[in-house]
């Protein structure tokens, strides 16, 4: 570009220079219409070259604009570059407090998993303590309420019961031990409590004058008997029966003074007893 505006400016100071040599030299008409033919190449090389050059320029001035908004764009790129630097470092930032959080959790989290099944284990050890305790205590119960003894006297203070024209169920009204109160002083029955097999005794004393006899029922069926007869030499009756019956729970047993017969209200003479052998 240097080298064509000095080629320039040498061509502007040859012209000026053959003009003004032209000025001092009178010439004919027809000779100042023409001129060197060095001059006319010479000028002719200017013209194109002139041309050139201001092609030359317009490109330089269109690479100018282009280089111009290149560099534009690339500050533009360089400041989005640099955004987006920034942004990434940020979310650097964040993903590495998201992990450092994370892996915080997870420690929170199998912390939190130990304890549950460390609490999972005492819990179960408190269940199978309290089902532990709940057997023993079931099994207490049960004892307590397995055991079933007793035994009654009529009572009457001294005086003969009967005799009636029907049987009538004999109430033994002085306990002497109702351990699991199976009888009843006020009805004369024993109630079964629970299954199983149980031992039963009845005993009676009597006067000789009338005839006695005791039957012991399960429900309504008779099992047992016992009694003496009347006799004019024998002044007193003694006697008794036992049986083991096999019962269910709500099973009743009672004893019934036979018909015209009677035996002797004491404390101690007439006797009903019983208890459980074993459960079934």
């Amino acid at each position: 570009m240097n080298c064509a505006v000095s080629l320039f400016v040498l061509l502007s100071s040859s012209l000026i220079l053959a003009q003004d040599d032209g000025n001092a030299i009178t010439e004919k008409p027809d000779e100042t219409r023409s001129c060197q033919p060095d001059m006319c190449d010479l000028l002719m090389a200017f013209g194109a070259m002139k041309e050139k050059i201001a092609v030359m320029e317009t490109r330089l001035e269109d690479s100018e604009t282009r280089l111009r908004n290149s560099e534009t764009r690339l500050k533009d790129s360089e400041s989005r570059l640099k955004d987006s630097e920034s942004r990434l470092k940020d979310s650097e930032t964040r993903l590495k407090d998201s992990e450092s959080r994370l892996k915080d959790s997870e420690s929170r989290l199998r912390n939190s998993e130990t304890r549950l099944k460390n609490s999972e284990s005492r819990l179960n050890s408190s269940e199978s303590r309290l089902r532990n305790s709940e057997n023993q205590l079931l099994e207490l119960r049960n004892k307590e309420r397995t055991k079933v003894i007793f035994s009654a006297a009529t009572g009457a203070g001294g005086k003969h019961i009967g005799p009636f024209n029907t049987n009538k169920t004999l109430i033994y009204r002085t306990v002497i031990t109702n351990i699991g109160d199976a009888y009843s002083p006020h009805t004369g029955i024993f109630v079964a409590p629970v299954a199983g097999v149980y031992y039963f005794t009845i005993f009676f004393h009597a006067g000789g004058h009338e005839r006695a006899g005791l039957l012991l029922y399960k429900n309504n069926q008779l099992m047992i008997v016992t009694g003496d007869h009347r006799t004019e030499a024998d002044t007193a009756d003694n006697g008794g029966n036992a049986a083991f019956l096999q019962l269910q729970p709500g099973d009743h047993v009672y004893v019934v003074l036979a018909a015209n017969s009677h035996v002797w209200g004491t404390n101690h003479h007439t006797t009903f007893s019983g208890f459980l052998v074993t459960q079934m």
